[in-house]
């Protein structure tokens, strides 16, 4: 159960008072305007009432939620786009939402490539405003044109490239924050080097709102990418594909590798009629962008391993039209699973060598709990998505989606793996977390959880059970 430390001396909450210290129209309370802003992506996290909805433009906005919240022992959850898929967002009863999407300005400094970002602008809106300075912000999570810096930040989210390019943690190099009392911190700047003090920016990234509110970032910005060549290799059983992907990994540094199963690549042809082989039992979508001939150098390798792993068809192409495709294919695949039914996601990582083990065993719970699974992955770091389909309204489904998920959680974390690689804990895998970092672990990140928010106040239940 979440709870907020309580202290019988706390004054009632005096809304008017928090409205008067924001702009007009600020603060909504009506419980159908809020309602908007009550939960993320996490369709199996039940969102409660807020107390108030905090529509924040910018940071004293923000310090003003935070200091009403800290007075009256009010818990707070910040909130970006709501596209979070672990229940990160998602309201509980009685909290303040703090609400960041209004929040969109970005800022490109050539000189010293960077990208300074408000909290609600979109990774596409940093991406476009870096390219047309000509440069690039590689991290791309598959929705990257909805999703918002500040979330990719408090998940520390990767995407489809960051096989070869890193996830967010490696281009954040400064951060404005609000503490749980209300200060306003600035940590790191655009320096491409600074080892003063202790690493406290990277401390913020993946906490997930539960030590601060990011209310600023600053970004580090690359030259922009080579014009990739792609390569799609289908197999008729999925073991000969992990093979091909463990080759591949040991002797090149592809931009993309990205897995799809049967399950995906029908409802993915379902929905976009492109021609993708049904009876596959996997799909590999890969991509080099290395500099010159080099990248079609790298292809043909690639498709030699594909070739001796077993793949019944590999279709390469340097055509930007053709990548185009083959990764829009792959972006859709929860939009396209999601039509099969309700959807438990999961976001298991593990190390490469038990990436084999970990999707035979997804088939196997799939066949024991009589549940629909689908399985995409960022192949080429170890990054999985098992997506377990079933019927809502059925309460036996139901009951053997949770079972599946709990042996899917189970099964990551005896492989040497986590149970997130990027949606982060949330609500939704909190209580699995102890089982995967042990009790010192645990207690250290409490300690710390304690020492910035001795109320208890931010985001309560994500993460930390309090």
């Amino acid at each position: 159960m979440t709870t907020v430390r309580q202290d019988e001396s706390v004054p009632e909450p005096d809304l008017a008072a928090l409205a008067g210290s924001l702009p007009a129209g600020a603060l909504v309370t009506d419980p159908d305007a809020m309602a908007a802003y009550t939960r993320d992506h996490a369709q199996h996290v039940t969102p409660g009432v807020p107390l108030a909805v905090v529509r924040a433009t910018c940071t004293a906005d923000v310090q003003a939620a935070l200091r009403f919240a800290a007075a009256h022992r009010v818990p707070v959850v910040p909130r970006g786009t709501g596209s979070g898929l672990s229940g990160g967002s998602t309201a509980i009863d009685s909290c303040i939402v703090v609400a960041l999407d209004e929040m969109r300005a970005v800022r490109i400094d050539r000189a010293t490539r960077t990208a300074t970002a408000q909290p609600g602008a979109f990774n596409a809106e940093v991406k476009a405003a870096a390219a047309a300075q000509g440069l690039w912000y590689p991290p791309d999570p598959s929705s990257f044109e909805f999703c918002s810096i500040g979330g990719n930040v408090a998940t520390n989210a990767g995407g489809l490239c960051c096989v070869k390019y890193g996830v967010t943690a490696d281009y954040v190099l400064g951060l404005t924050v609000v503490l749980a009392d209300g200060r306003a911190v600035t940590l790191g700047g655009p320096r491409m080097k600074d080892v003063a003090g202790l690493p406290l920016t990277k401390l913020f990234v993946g906490s997930e709102g539960t030590l601060g509110v990011v209310t600023e970032v600053v970004l580090r910005l690359v030259p922009p990418q080579q014009r990739p060549v792609s390569l799609v290799a289908t197999f008729a059983e999925m073991a000969a594909a992990i093979t091909a992907v463990r080759e591949i990994t040991s002797r090149l540094r592809p931009s993309m590798l990205e897995l799809m199963d049967r399950t995906t690549i029908n409802a993915v042809e379902d929905l976009t009629r492109m021609g993708l082989d049904r009876d596959a039992a996997a799909m590999l979508v890969i991509q080099s962008d290395e500099p010159g001939p080099r990248s079609v150098e790298d292809l043909a390798v690639i498709e030699q391993i594909c070739t001796a792993a077993g793949a019944s068809e590999c279709f390469a192409s340097d055509d930007p039209d053709d990548s185009e495709s083959f990764v829009a294919a792959r972006r859709m695949a929860v939009l396209a699973v999601e039509k099969k039914g309700t959807l438990l996601l999961e976001d298991a990582g593990v190390p490469l060598p038990r990436l084999g083990d970990l999707a035979a065993g997804v088939e196997r719970i799939s066949a024991d709990r009589d549940t629909l699974i689908a399985l995409v992955a960022h192949a080429g770091d170890g990054n999985t998505h098992p997506m377990i389909v079933f019927d809502a309204t059925d309460a036996d489904a139901v009951t053997r989606a949770e079972a599946a998920f709990d042996d899917i959680m189970r099964l990551t974390i005896s492989l040497g793996g986590t149970i997130t690689g990027e949606h982060g804990v949330g609500r939704l895998k909190q209580p699995w977390l102890g089982d995967q970092l042990g009790p010192d672990v645990a207690a250290l990140g409490q300690t710390i959880k304690d020492a910035l928010d001795p109320l208890g106040i931010l985001n309560p239940g994500v993460i930390f059970a309090r």
